[in-house]
């Protein structure tokens, strides 16, 4: 949204810039925290909590900032945002609740404490963009369910995939055509990676190598393509997505999906591997009027009936900034599930586990994640993959097994669980069968 720019330079102009709070502080938070400080005019990063402090303050000293107070109370911090002094502190929810923050940013990657910290920002009347695909696919529509009724907006971040495939499926519905297909790009997919495999890639680039295992065995990807699907309407062809592997460009993908069976699904989200322009995102759409297909060809889209738009790239942090700028001064979230669910992430079994083995989660060693219909996963009892970590295996289960709810022991208090079942007494699978 070219517009931001003038925005954000007005509110620079008058003195008034956003005020921006962060929770977390690792790789993509730090990333954040430079580009705030040094490239967006007209908006301010007044705080950020992690659990480390010295990580905090490492992402303050990362963007060139060298004096920064550690705060622990509400009044101190205020204090800070009050004198134009930035802070750090450990207690996360602080930021939730303080005057002066006009949105807050959550970049922790984690179900349990992001829900924590999106609940209480809700609670205090705070907007809230994410980072946290995770997060979104395993409880979004009740996190939006209750950001609604505060009168808050909450919202997915752009520059991520997710937010760069909203952004392509609302240009292409805003000329006409009707998206059939959302589509990602990846280089790798291998569900058995662990974070032994991707310690060297993760050492290399100074990432956690439980996240970085994440995007290599799919399950980031899963829950990429989930929160698309469910803020799109669309759904998956079949458990796990079809993920075609294709050497060529992403336009020829035109001539390999057919379009009755995407039109039978009412659109998919999908990925594919190899396929070229990497690490970009695309949409497949068709047109029902000649007279505009036409003109589609002239325009050298080809003849249809499926037409090829995508982005090259993905720029994550550094349009972090834009995302919350969209939603505090234009009122537009970049990306929301828009009611129940259509697709889940379920728990596939990485390797054979024992009974008694308490689940590592994502990225880990034992599970990976792979999408289905949020009817069958539902109706099944599958045991989606944002709740599974810390969950006690009751029973011995095979490689590559979908994991159920009946097979674990879910840990006791958990707000996430008390979330779920919320989600799941308000979209229940049945209802969204009929819906299908």
């Amino acid at each position: 949204m070219i517009i931001l720019d003038r925005l954000l330079r007005q509110r620079a102009e008058e003195g008034r810039p956003v005020r921006v709070a962060m929770v977390g502080a690792g790789f993509m938070a730090r990333g954040i925290a430079n580009q705030i400080v040094n490239s967006v005019p007209g908006m301010r990063l007044v705080a950020i909590a992690n659990r480390t402090l010295a990580r905090a303050e490492q992402a303050w000293q990362e963007a060139g900032v060298e004096s920064v107070a550690r705060v622990s109370t509400k009044a101190a911090l205020e204090d800070c945002i009050r004198q134009n002094r930035p802070a750090v502190t450990e207690d996360a929810l602080l930021l939730c609740s303080a005057d002066g923050v006009d949105c807050l940013l959550e970049v922790t990657g984690a179900v349990e404490f992001g829900a924590q910290v999106v609940m209480e920002a809700i609670r205090h009347g705070r907007h809230v963009v994410t980072m946290n695909a995770e997060l979104d696919g395993t409880v979004g529509p009740v996190l939006q369910h209750h950001a609604r009724r505060a009168g808050v907006i909450l919202s997915v971040s752009d520059g991520d995939q997710p937010g760069v495939q909203m952004n392509l499926w609302r240009f292409v519905r805003s000329i006409g055509l009707t998206p059939l297909l959302c589509g990602n790009i990846k280089g790798l997919q291998d569900p058995y990676r662990t974070p032994a495999t991707q310690a060297g890639f993760a050492a290399r680039w100074g990432q956690n190598p439980y996240m970085v295992t994440s995007f290599a065995d799919g399950t980031k990807i899963s829950f990429e393509q989930a929160i698309v699907a469910n803020a799109t309407g669309m759904t998956v062809a079949k458990r796990g997505m079809l993920g075609l592997e294709h050497a060529g460009h992403v336009d020829e993908l035109t001539q390999v999906y057919d379009i009755g069976m995407l039109r039978a699904h009412g659109g998919v989200v999908e990925y594919v591997v190899g396929a070229k322009p990497s690490p970009g995102v695309f949409v497949l759409a068709a047109h029902d009027d000649p007279k505009q297909r036409h003109y589609l060809n002239l325009y050298k889209l080809g003849e249809g009936p499926l037409y090829s738009f995508y982005t090259p790239y993905h720029l994550c942090h550094f349009e972090v900034p834009l995302s919350v700028a969209r939603v505090v001064l234009c009122g537009d979230p970049v990306l929301q599930p828009q009611g129940g669910p259509r697709v889940e992430v379920v728990t596939t079994a990485k390797t054979d586990l024992k009974a008694g083995t308490v689940l590592d989660g994502i990225g880990g060693f034992h599970t990976y994640g792979q999408c289905e219909t949020y009817t069958r996963a539902g109706t099944e009892g599958l045991l989606p993959m944002g709740l599974a970590e810390g969950c006690r295996l009751k029973r011995d289960v095979a490689k590559d097994a979908v994991l159920t709810r009946e097979d674990v022991e879910i840990p006791p208090g958990r707000l996430v669980d008390r979330l779920r079942a919320e989600q799941d007494a308000l979209y229940p699978p049945a209802a969204a069968r009929a819906a299908a």
